[in-house]
């Protein structure tokens, strides 16, 4: 079974104290491949910084929509997709509502949809919140407190747009939080904590229960 896991750096496994990449035994990506066992391929598509529709004009590549179709079809056939995305759509630059940046979530499903040689099941997860203060002095100034606030309103949204694509939904803040070295990425208790509800969320699509969101 493949399973493809589309998302920015909380899929990726950025560490919160800047210091590079938590391994394949720490990152929920990681974990979940163990979890699974030799029967499922997971396949890790995390970018730091990306995005759902947005571009960002400093860093080359971060909107999700021009890579999720080619993507796509490098890694057909898909069976499953995995998809973590809106952190960063809450950046100041784009001062986007969550309604909007779960409007672009869409439409990254959609090509997602076009450009698969087959059906696959989908499960979109909304991301952790952002931390009170994630903008302060020495965290990141991309943020701030309407960021923060975004960050917690795109679950709701996010249930709208699973259920308009026939998806099953997790929302990510329900198991695990940012860490408070930088209040943006999971620390390894977050990492492990989603990685059981995602495995958990996926023994329930092969009960045929996806509908249950």
């Amino acid at each position: 079974m493949n399973i493809l896991c589309f998302g920015d750096s909380n899929t990726w496994g950025y560490k919160p104290d800047k210091s590079g990449r938590y391994d394949e035994n720490i990152r929920w990506t990681g974990l979940l491949q163990k979890k699974l066992g030799s029967g499922y391929h997971i396949i890790e598509e995390g970018l730091c910084g990306r995005t759902t529709v947005f571009k960002d004009e400093l860093r080359e590549g971060r909107r999700g929509l021009d890579l999720i179709g080619v993507t796509v079809e490098m890694h057909n056939p898909i069976d499953l997709m995995i998809i973590m995305l809106g952190t960063n759509d809450c950046k100041t630059r784009y001062r986007a509502s969550a309604s909007v940046i779960a409007k672009g979530l869409d439409q990254v499903i959609r090509k997602a949809r076009q450009n698969a040689s087959r059906h696959f099941d989908l499960l979109v997860i909304s991301p952790i919140h952002l931390g009170v203060g994630v903008g302060d002095a020495d965290f990141d100034p991309e943020f701030d407190a309407a960021s923060a606030a975004v960050s917690r309103n795109l679950a709701n949204e996010y249930r709208k747009i699973a259920l308009q694509n026939h998806a099953a939904f997790l929302n990510a803040s329900d198991f695990a939080a940012p860490s408070v070295t930088d209040r943006e990425h999971m620390d390894e208790k977050g990492h492990a904590a989603l990685a059981d509800a995602i495995y958990n969320k996926i023994l329930a699509l092969q009960k045929g229960l996806s509908h249950v969101i």
